[in-house]
């Protein structure tokens, strides 16, 4: 009976003396305010889902597509692993989204890296065309096909241009 009295006791001291999660603010003029855990989930909200993520693989295709054109290899292969990073990050914050893009980042993503490995033009032009099927494919799973990927028309940035 003392063994549970003292392990009652302890355990009250131990809660009593935990630190609490004040609600503070934080950030210019103190705009993030809230316990830790709301001050997540209003940085998660920021990050935003998956369609933030394809705003940022939008930006990398368009770059791709054209470092690829230019035969600039080695920003092309930096644009895909971004665009990888940022598919990848997207999965996390909506997981069930992945099963629809598992077939895309474990062959259509090899396919497009090799293709970029052959510094070969025509290669990258065969393998360009069907990423972008692929891409269209993956919006038909998740019922947005309405979202059609084209091969770009006007670059959207003179960053990666050789002159």
């Amino acid at each position: 009976m003392k063994i549970i009295a003292v392990t009652a006791l302890l355990a009250l001291l131990i809660i009593q003396c935990a630190p609490s999660d004040p609600e503070t603010s934080v950030g210019k003029e103190g705009w993030l305010s809230g316990t830790s855990d709301q001050k997540f989930e209003t940085i998660t909200t920021h990050i935003g889902g998956f369609a933030r993520a394809m705003t940022e693989v939008s930006y990398r295709y368009n770059q791709l597509y054209w470092a690829g054109e230019d035969e600039n290899w080695d920003y092309a292969a930096y644009q895909l692993e971004e665009m990888e990073e940022a598919l990848q990050d997207g999965f996390q914050r909506r997981p069930l989204r992945a099963a629809s893009g598992e077939h895309f980042m474990e062959v259509v993503m090899p396919e497009m890296e090799n293709a970029i490995s052959s510094r070969d033009k025509s290669n990258f032009d065969n393998a360009f065309e069907l990423f972008t099927a692929q891409c269209n494919n993956c919006h038909a799973l998740e019922e947005v096909s309405f979202i059609q990927v084209n091969k770009p028309i006007n670059r959207n940035s003179n960053i990666g241009l050789i002159q």
